[in-house]
């Protein structure tokens, strides 16, 4: 499996793998085969792979872990560039334009810095894809996207209401009855 890990969180995912799951790991600046943070003195702040573009565009990555600025309710995917405060899409929109060949995973906080909803009823900003996004993993709860199901909330973090996560929710969802903890 070819896995993809956006800036921010995704870069987080490399921690949870299991021992005993091949995966190849693809960094945001295209290096294939991502390992361990070099020790000191191997740095190179200038490792950049732009031939790794090719691999995607030609749907040979499985699964992608990305950061957004919004999801809406059918899956449409925002993580655009704001400017003079956060950097462009890099290669996200071809990351995300085939979701039947490379599923796309949303990691992010539920809300964003003023409090308001991240996952909402239509994103107001420029669409990186539509109906794209599979899974939004946030610091609230896991939700499943599904074309034409929506979003369903599959766990939920410790500490954490169902009725919280609606407040903070603007897209409507359904509550899986098998509901579980996050991990």
């Amino acid at each position: 499996m070819y896995v993809n890990l956006g800036i921010g969180m995704p870069m987080l995912a490399p921690d949870f793998v299991s021992p005993d799951v091949e995966v190849q790991l693809q960094s945001e600046n295209g290096i294939l085969g991502l390992g361990p943070y070099p020790r000191e003195g191997n740095e190179d702040a200038d490792l950049i792979n732009v031939e790794m573009f090719g691999m995607i565009r030609s749907c040979r990555i499985d699964l992608t872990l990305s950061g957004a600025m919004q999801v809406s309710a059918v899956g449409d995917l925002a993580n655009l560039m704001v400017p003079g405060k956060i950097k462009g899409f890099g290669g996200a929109m071809d990351l995300v334009s085939n979701p039947s060949k490379t599923r796309v995973i949303v990691t992010m906080e539920h809300t964003d810095r003023r409090g308001k909803p991240k996952i909402v009823k239509s994103c107001n900003l420029p669409l990186t894809g539509k109906s794209c996004v599979s899974r939004i993993i946030t610091d609230l709860g896991v939700f499943d996207a599904k074309p034409g199901q929506g979003l369903t909330l599959i766990e939920i973090a410790d500490g954490v209401t169902v009725d919280e996560v609606k407040s903070k929710t603007e897209a409507p969802f359904t509550v899986d009855s098998a509901l579980k903890p996050m991990l």
